[in-house]
């Protein structure tokens, strides 16, 4: 073996660099030229959220809230949106991102509270992780949150959703077969 064929074999992967194909609002699209383990230059196409602050360590937070009532069974809190990019309703987790000085905790309880009404504890966070990886360097935080659905303020809940919140709560439109 000769001694550049010996050098591909030991590079270690990097980016080199970006060039920007598209930017809107929440997103960009980028071309990402990288050096493979091989050494080779090659080609990725990458998308990239506009809307990171400089002070956090996730994009974003997921939800998984556990409503938790006196001789009911739990249920998981989930919301049905229309999104776009699907062509259709999805059925989710509430989520949301960070705003600038918010921990995952504290931007948690505030969209859990925006997008179902209910007020939670936070009992558990994730390490920050990246969920479509092959796409995109957006990570997000998996914030475990129980709702006491006895308290008075989370028997009857109401949305709190800003501009462009579109987000129904399931358990919200089904609340009414549940808790009898």
């Amino acid at each position: 073996m000769n001694s550049s064929e010996e050098n591909k074999e030991k590079t270690e992967p990097h980016n080199v660099k970006d060039e920007l194909l598209a930017a809107g609002k929440w997103v960009k699209l980028e071309k990402t030229t990288y050096v493979d383990p091989a050494g080779n230059t090659r080609f990725w196409e990458t998308a990239s959220r506009t809307t990171r602050k400089g002070d956090t360590a996730a994009d974003g937070v997921g939800i998984i809230a556990l409503l938790k009532r006196t001789l009911h069974k739990d249920c998981v809190v989930m919301v049905k949106q229309y999104r776009p990019p699907m062509g259709c309703h999805t059925l989710e987790f509430p989520a949301g991102l960070i705003d600038d000085g918010e921990t995952a905790e504290v931007a948690a309880l505030r969209e859990l509270k925006e997008e179902t009404g209910y007020k939670g504890e936070v009992v558990g966070v994730t390490p920050v992780t990246c969920l479509d990886p092959g796409l995109s360097n957006c990570t997000t935080q998996i914030v475990m949150v129980n709702i006491n659905g006895d308290e008075l303020e989370n028997i009857n809940p109401t949305q709190q959703l800003g501009d462009g919140g579109e987000c129904l709560s399931v358990f919200s439109k089904i609340q009414s077969h549940i808790h009898t």
